[in-house]
């Protein structure tokens, strides 16, 4: 039983990384043959009629652990110097503003339909939807131009970071008001404290430990802080986010006293090779993650008649606003436009809503429609693109190799 169960993940995680590699040509999102894999594995075990325990309990430790990853992965690649003003102010406002829409749009809309429930309940249950999944996004455009790309790391990066934190705002705050905004703004200041201390010593590390193995033991400090700030309900992300960028953007800080002392030369190298293991270990745990929810789910939940309206209905509105604001900031719509998956993130958000907080309509054959239809949307979007190098790559790869040019002593 052993051998077995390990020959069929070594083989679903082999096929899951042929996804990976074929995405880019094939335009079709990973995370649908990832769902569809899963949920073909589930048919054949019950087809052969295999005993196989309760997975989902591994859904959230999956979904966790990803979510870290994910945004360490996102902030590490995260350039941030003045050449880069123009695209991360268009990238966080098409991030927060169109989260912010939306999450309350939908609110409005729940509340309409149940108004028994309060509106901080459907808040609760409109911000997993709102949220852009950078776990599929990211994978999801390296045919495109760099401009583009690097719109889309920024945008999703954002998105995956601003939605947790609201959506940790939400839930934790029983009534919403000016104290538990300051609650909530202290919460920040104090873990942004912890993470200047925290990136140090873990930068330090990095840098000084000579043994073979450095970069698990980093990786498992990163989630063990994590995870004690969660436990004092501290936006842990920040920490992650901080920790990522400080990382990322050495050569940006050499300025600093403190980014001398860590050997920054040393520690780039350093950095490159933790980059290629934080990327290969978030592969692992996000293919892990979606073949499970493929797995979990139900032909029933699918093609639940119920929800396809209220489906239909919000991933229209996420491009309608996203295309709005898209124009808004001048940015070209196609394929910009289409690159909005809900994933990981959506799936996460929605399993951590608190049961008394549940509203009925609000399931999980919602949840796996919107998450399919804006794949959907996203491969028909990539399949009419094309990889140009446009004089917007220039001008935004030519100043990246400045700093290069005199490197400081």
């Amino acid at each position: 039983m052993t051998i077995t169960i390990l020959i069929t993940l070594c083989g679903l995680l082999l096929i899951a990384y042929i996804f990976d590699l074929t995405s880019s040509r094939t335009k079709i999102p990973s995370v649908l043959l990832l769902l569809l894999l899963g949920w073909l594995v589930r048919q054949v075990s019950l087809l052969m009629e295999m005993e196989i325990p309760d997975l989902s309990v591994f859904l959230p430790f999956l979904g966790t652990v990803g979510l870290i990853l994910i945004v360490l992965e996102g902030a590490l690649e995260l350039d941030f110097n003045k050449y880069k003003k123009t695209v991360i102010v268009k990238s966080f406002l098409v991030a927060f503003i169109p989260m912010m829409l939306l999450a309350f749009g939908l609110a409005f809309m729940f509340h309409y339909f149940d108004p028994n429930a309060s509106f901080k309940e459907c808040l609760t249950n409109a911000i997993p939807f709102s949220v852009i999944s950078s776990s599929v996004a990211i994978s999801s455009v390296k045919n495109l131009t760099a401009s583009d790309s690097e719109f889309i790391i920024y945008e999703s990066s954002f998105s995956d970071i601003m939605g947790v934190l609201f959506f940790n705002f939400v839930t934790r705050n029983s009534v919403i008001n000016v104290h538990s905004v300051g609650h909530f703004t202290l919460q920040i200041l104090i873990i942004a404290a912890i993470s200047f201390v925290a990136t140090i010593g873990l930068s330090y590390l990095l840098s000084k430990i000579e043994h073979p193995i450095k970069f698990v033991p980093i990786i498992l400090l990163v989630i063990l802080i994590y995870a004690i700030s969660e436990i004092y309900h501290l936006p842990a992300l920040v920490f992650i986010l901080l920790f990522g960028l400080v990382l990322g953007n050495i050569d940006e800080l050499k300025q600093f006293k403190w980014i001398q002392m860590l050997r920054p030369r040393e520690l780039n190298k350093e950095v490159k090779k933790f980059k290629e293991l934080t990327a290969e270990v978030t592969f692992l745990i996000r293919a892990l993650f979606f073949l499970l929810f493929g797995y979990l789910m139900n032909k029933s939940e699918i093609l639940n008649p119920e929800t396809v309206i209220w489906a239909l209905a919000i991933a229209a509105s996420i491009f309608i606003i996203r295309g709005i604001l898209l124009k808004f900031v001048k940015f070209h719509l196609p394929p910009i436009l289409f690159i909005a998956p809900r994933g990981l993130i959506t799936i996460l958000l929605f399993v951590s809503i608190p049961p008394a907080q549940a509203l009925s309509f609000v399931n999980t054959s919602l949840l796996i429609q919107i998450i399919i239809l804006t794949a959907l949307v996203m491969m028909i979007g990539l399949m009419f693109s094309k990889k140009n190098t446009t004089s917007e790559d220039k001008e935004v790869k030519l100043p990246d190799i400045q700093p290069e040019v005199n490197p400081l002593p």
